[in-house]
């Protein structure tokens, strides 16, 4: 069985800062890297609460996906990693107007640290 596999890259999200990519495109799903409130005009981490770094992460994972063919609407899967679960409710208030019907699955975990300190970090599993 051939495997197809394209590397996703666009300024419409934060540029890669390791050794992994944006996103990959494969055998029709797209995944994306964990997305962090980084602007991908200045590289720079958003300020301001968990609701506006929520914002800031649902914009470049919107970014990204727009990229590569597809939208919000054909995420499959979620994973929310959080620097604190008592601020669930304020992120989820943010979470949902982005997923407003037909949600797609999702997990929530608590972390002891995300990368630059942030408080929110959201990876995809979309229908390409």
């Amino acid at each position: 069985m051939l495997c197809m596999r394209d590397v996703i890259t666009t300024d419409q999200g934060p540029k890669a800062i390791g050794p992994y990519s944006q996103g990959i495109r494969a055998n029709g799903f797209i995944f994306l890297s964990g997305q962090i409130p980084l602007d991908p005009a200045t590289q720079q981490i958003v300020e301001g609460d968990i609701q506006a770094q929520t914002e800031r992460v649902l914009k470049n994972i919107q970014g990204i996906l727009a990229a590569s063919g597809t939208s919000l609407e054909k995420v499959v899967k979620t994973t929310v990693f959080l620097k604190n679960m008592a601020e669930f409710a304020a992120m989820n208030e943010v979470y949902g107007k982005y997923f407003s019907a037909n949600p797609p699955a999702r997990s929530t975990v608590e972390v002891s640290r995300l990368p630059k300190d942030v408080s929110v970090e959201i990876e995809v599993i979309a229908l390409a």
